[in-house]
């Protein structure tokens, strides 16, 4: 293959994998926000329930879905990276 292939896969790749992993991971990370300030105001407020463990929820399937095919993309634009540079 032509180099300059190889680096359109990897711009292709790497496009695509910010485009399927970051608001997937965005998401999670902005809900696990929210999560812990509704778990500190009702702390603050006296009504938050003792002894029992946190209220935080993990990845959904899709997120985790998404930011597993993310990675993929970004393993595969690291590889036609090399593969650009080995052949240019």
């Amino acid at each position: 293959m032509s180099p300059l292939l190889w680096l359109v896969v990897a711009i292709g790749a790497g496009a695509g994998a910010y485009a399927v992993g970051w608001p997937a991971w965005s998401a999670h990370r902005s809900r696990g926000g929210r999560d812990s300030n509704t778990e500190r105001y009702l702390a603050w407020r006296g009504r938050a329930v003792r002894g029992q463990p946190s209220t935080r929820a993990g990845m959904t399937g899709e997120e985790r879905r998404r930011v597993y095919i993310g990675a993929a993309l970004g393993v595969v634009a690291l590889v036609a990276l090399f593969a650009f540079f080995a052949t240019s």
